[in-house]
């Protein structure tokens, strides 16, 4: 199978509950709720997305022909140590698939070719498509009334506000994390507003965290 990928670079993670952990990032083309296209916003499943994931054009993307490939070109953006030390046999490698919707082409072959490469393999879903095994660190971000596939794992991120979703409905599903990020509105006014909100909700329901997109208060990818 041929993978697609915007983008791919190294950084720390800025979201949820690994929030500042370093890692290799593979962003895949595509998504099941939004075409990517603005004119199509308004009527898509999900209308919150921030991010490009049309085209192989930004860093480090492109097309590759198979798992192997893939998995070589997401190593190579590892700070490998040059020779083992106890401190580097405890920062293990991690991969944070994300997308657009990464599932559209996770699979099997990729999973085993990154754990072959070393790395601890995360995937960030909106979760409407079931999780392939072998993932270590499973984020499931729900969108709008987009039904869920994925009912469990590791963590459950979810934007707030969105128009008709209780947070609290969520928490009879089988997740160790539940998170609430407040949505990044536009202008700053209307965010920061959106940060009251979440910090208020939170406050009222401490089964949730409050998570923070900490990449944008640093200005890094």
């Amino acid at each position: 199978m041929a993978y697609q990928i915007k983008e791919a670079f190294y950084s720390i993670q800025g979201e949820g509950v690994q929030a500042g952990r370093p890692a290799v990032f593979c962003r895949f083309v595509g998504c099941n709720l939004w075409s990517g296209r603005e004119e199509d916003r308004a009527t898509a499943a999900c209308n919150l997305c921030d991010t490009n994931f049309l085209g192989t054009d930004g860093q480090q993307g492109g097309r590759f022909e198979n798992a192997v490939q893939l998995a070589q070109h997401l190593a190579a953006l590892w700070p490998w140590p040059e020779a083992e030390t106890k401190l580097s046999r405890t920062a293990r490698p991690y991969v944070v698939l994300t997308g657009g919707e990464p599932l559209l082409q996770v699979d099997q072959p990729l999973i085993q070719a990154l754990k072959q490469a070393g790395f601890e393999v995360a995937v960030e879903t909106n979760g409407t498509l079931p999780v392939p095994t072998g993932i270590d660190w499973i984020c499931v971000s729900p969108k709008g009334q987009a039904r869920l596939q994925q009912r469990s794992g590791d963590e459950l991120k979810l934007v707030y506000p969105q128009a008709g979703v209780d947070p609290n409905s969520f928490l009879e599903l089988d997740f160790q994390h539940f998170v609430l990020q407040p949505l990044d509105g536009t202008p700053q006014k209307e965010a920061q507003d959106f940060t009251q909100q979440t910090l208020a909700f939170c406050l009222r329901h401490p089964c949730w965290k409050m998570g923070i997109q900490l990449h944008k208060y640093l200005r890094i990818d």
